[in-house]
């Protein structure tokens, strides 16, 4: 029996650089100490939070609804068209 048909038994194939995956993914991950944290930190609180970007990214939208809302509430209970509940639509305009 050669030794490559031992190796492929096993499931795992030969390496000839000798560079292995599992390592590289273990050493990439997060660092138990990220020296630019602080600097960083900024971003994400006071008035860079998320809900900040939101709220400020539309500036007078919450006014504009209430003005919009108001109007048609008034429009629609004290305001009558008048114009279109006459039967005959010809006998204004004479």
């Amino acid at each position: 029996m050669y030794p490559s048909r031992i190796l492929r038994a096993k499931g795992e194939k030969p390496n000839i650089t000798g560079f292995d995956i599992k390592k590289l993914v273990a050493a990439t991950g997060q660092p138990r100490y990220d020296p630019w944290e602080r600097a960083e930190a900024w971003r994400y609180t006071g008035q860079f939070s998320r809900w900040n970007r939101f709220k400020n990214g539309f500036p007078g939208l919450g006014i504009a609804i209430v003005a919009f809302a108001g109007y048609c509430t008034y429009e629609h209970f004290f305001l009558k068209d008048d114009h279109h509940a006459s039967k005959g639509h010809g006998e204004e305009h004479h």
